[in-house]
């Protein structure tokens, strides 16, 4: 059965989850750090918030469930602000709860908007109508991608080719089988920028790297795809394990971490020539949906 968005609205109030209705319009959906482009570095966080808009409340779950996974990338806020001040290089994070939406997911992707999320029924969710979901990606979805594809704009307007750096966290086991990784790179047929930071991460010989590990980077309609696939600019998707930087020493760590090896990759003008110029690599994922 197909429930309306007003429908939804009023069970929520009803139920206790609505706040304060009509405060859409104050919910800003993404946070830009503006900083040099002279790097050609462009990072971003599309679950750095466990945030919601005051209208849709708790989407009826425990106030708990907010401090997990399910709700945003523990420790990645920290570390995507820390690596804009240590290098001042652009930000864009989303500042809602992948709960709400997934900005990290193709517009057709039935987990855009999920209902139950590792065993947590999301009531607010359960059965919203199409109309609802398109409110979603107009208010809060879109208006992240559109500041990140301005961002990008702005660099190509100034005749650089952006190397794009997404930053996501993992947890530590998945049902109850303990992950090995400290971090892992994501990443699709473009490995111009993947091959040289993963080199620089696994050279720390305590640090267990996974490549495409612990998730793989080919996602069709996800950011990477949007962003660096499909306008041809060097990418990387970096997974840290959320208990490394659940804290302010460990996320220090790896903000020192990052901030060393990207200074270091960006200054070797003969390493990172190749990830300055547009080239359509296109997507395993495209190829798979083919056949």
């Amino acid at each position: 059965m197909s429930v309306s968005s007003s429908f939804v609205s009023s069970s929520l109030a009803s139920s206790g989850s609505l706040q304060t209705a009509g405060c859409t319009s104050q919910f800003v959906p993404f946070k830009h750090l503006k900083g040099e482009m002279k790097l050609g570095l462009l990072i971003l966080a599309d679950h750095a918030s466990a945030n919601l808009p005051d209208e849709y409340g708790s989407l009826g779950l425990a106030s708990e469930e907010f401090s997990r996974h399910i709700a945003y990338d523990i420790g990645i806020e920290a570390v995507a602000t820390g690596l804009h001040h240590a290098l001042n290089v652009p930000v864009v994070m989303s500042q809602f709860s992948r709960l709400l939406i997934d900005p990290n997911r193709g517009e057709d992707d039935p987990t855009l908007v999920m209902r139950i999320s590792d065993g947590a029924l999301i009531a607010g969710n359960a059965q919203i109508d199409e109309t609802e979901v398109e409110r979603r990606k107009a208010l809060y979805y879109k208006p992240y991608h559109q500041a990140i594809s301005d961002q990008i704009d702005q660099f190509l307007a100034a005749d650089i080719c952006p190397i794009i750096l997404s930053l996501h966290s993992f947890t530590d086991n998945w049902r109850g089988t303990p992950r090995p990784w400290h971090g892992g790179i994501l990443w699709d047929q473009d490995n111009r920028f993947v091959q040289p930071l993963l080199s620089a991460l696994q050279s720390e010989d305590h640090l267990h790297i996974g490549d495409n590990e612990p998730y793989t980077g080919m996602l069709k309609g996800d950011c990477m795809y949007r962003h660096g696939t499909s306008r041809g600019l060097a990418h990387a998707l970096i997974e840290i394990r959320q208990d490394l930087i659940t804290y302010s020493e460990g996320q220090n760590e790896w903000i020192d971490r990052l901030a060393r090896h990207l200074t270091a990759l960006l200054s070797n003008e003969e390493l990172i020539a190749p990830c300055r110029d547009l080239v359509y690599f296109g997507s395993y994922a495209d190829k798979s949906a083919k056949t």
